[in-house]
């Protein structure tokens, strides 16, 4: 699968700094400790409805840990996956009556296109469910040999309890796992299975429904296999980020941790398992279901900087829920005014002080609103008409904000 294309990420003096994130399974801010290369992957689109303001929160956060680590000295592998089949596209595809490759291929393009104009990095490797199917059947192969899948009417489930350290994800009791579990795409309900929480590998064929020929009879990946067999063909065990919205770490990241653990009989799946909050609009969490969608392919239509979304975004920390407002991107928007403003200026305060600053707060879970209030101070200096200042400083900082912050400051 093709990915998309942005400038390249300016030069910054110096060096960046360690950086801490809130691990989901601990509970607690620890160091991330890549070598070299730092490895993250972070679970990407269901195509049939793209991209909206909660889609492009999440990977405006994980463009921040990418971000971090480059400017510290590490290269950076980081994989994505398209979920392009499963039950919601194909829903969609039938309501709408369109083809579900053809709805899939649209609104992966206008992924990609709204990812561009935020200024967010691609993902070294952005591989799709359907080309992934000869892996996730190798893995299922994988998982019967060790007595950890078993079949009901042709359908092939993980049995959760072959993992000892299931649950270790979450941190959630088994009432909590198995209501979320039904509302998450689950079935705990259906009779026959040995644990209600045990998921689907491989889902056999079912009439109108694509499917494809596999030593596991015809059929197609379930939703948990397919990120597994990916993370672990391109990264292999204990990568350094899993990361996505915070609905994913139940059942998604439980189960995608467990089934790794039990292929590679070694623990843990990712070392920091990192989780971006919830954007609401309209008093409720932003979602399809409830079609409270605000679409950044519309705002950009309607004339609004994708400079200026990104900020807005910016504005919160990236692990609590916040709310969608127009009066945040106006507010932005006039941020994005001043921020450039200043870096058209002639000359002003020295920037090298002000980047160890961004860099500082940055790496302590990536606080993104002192990050923005540093900027501002310096914009705010740098207008005053009594100011002096150095001649490369304006552009050395609109060099760290795209570095750092991924906001591109050019007209």
């Amino acid at each position: 699968m093709q990915s998309w294309q942005v400038a390249a990420i300016p030069a910054l003096p110096g060096r960046g700094r360690p950086l801490r994130l809130r691990d989901t399974a601990t509970g607690e801010v620890r160091a991330t400790a890549p070598g070299p290369t730092a490895g993250m992957y972070v679970c990407g689109i269901t195509p049939y409805d793209a991209t909206h303001l909660g889609h492009a929160a999440t990977y405006v956060a994980f463009d921040l840990v990418n971000r971090q680590w480059r400017d510290a000295g590490h290269a950076v592998h980081y994989v994505q996956n398209i979920t392009d089949v499963d039950d919601p596209l194909l829903e969609r595809a039938a309501a709408t009556g369109v083809d579900w490759q053809a709805l899939a291929a649209q609104q992966v393009d206008l992924f990609r296109a709204d990812m561009s104009a935020l200024n967010v990095l691609p993902p070294t490797d952005y591989i799709g469910a359907v080309e992934s199917i000869p892996d996730v059947v190798d893995r299922v192969q994988e998982l019967i040999a060790r007595g950890a899948v078993y079949e009901l009417d042709g359908d092939l489930y993980f049995a959760v309890g072959s993992d000892p350290e299931f649950g270790s994800v979450s941190g959630w009791d088994r009432a909590q796992m198995t209501t979320v579990f039904a509302e998450r795409g689950g079935d705990p309900d259906r009779p026959g299975k040995r644990d209600p929480l045990d998921c689907l590998v491989w889902l056999a064929a079912r009439p109108g429904e694509p499917s494809w020929r596999s030593a596991l009879g015809e059929g197609r990946p379930g939703w948990h296999i397919e990120c597994v067999a990916i993370a672990l063909g391109r990264l292999g065990m204990g990568f350094d980020v899993q990361g996505g919205g915070s609905d994913l770490v139940f059942p998604h990241h439980e189960m995608c941790a467990s089934q790794a653990q039990v292929l590679e009989h070694s623990w843990p799946y990712a070392r920091h398992y990192v989780h971006a909050g919830m954007v609401g609009w309209q008093g409720a969490k932003m979602s399809k279901s409830r079609g409270n969608l605000v679409f950044v392919s519309r705002l950009r239509a309607d004339g609004h900087d994708p400079m200026a979304i990104r900020l807005a975004i910016l504005a919160h920390r990236y692990s609590t829920d916040w709310a969608w407002t127009p009066q945040g991107l106006t507010g932005a928007t006039e941020r994005l005014a001043l921020w450039r403003a200043a870096c058209a200026e002639g000359a002003a305060p020295e920037a090298g002080p002000v980047i160890e600053r961004l860099r500082g707060v940055l790496s302590d879970d990536l606080d993104t609103p002192a990050a923005l209030d540093i900027v501002d101070a310096w914009a705010l200096r740098t207008l005053q008409p009594t100011t002096n200042g150095a001649a490369e400083a304006p552009a050395m900082m609109a060099a760290a904000v795209n570095a750092l912050l991924g906001v591109r400051l050019e007209p």
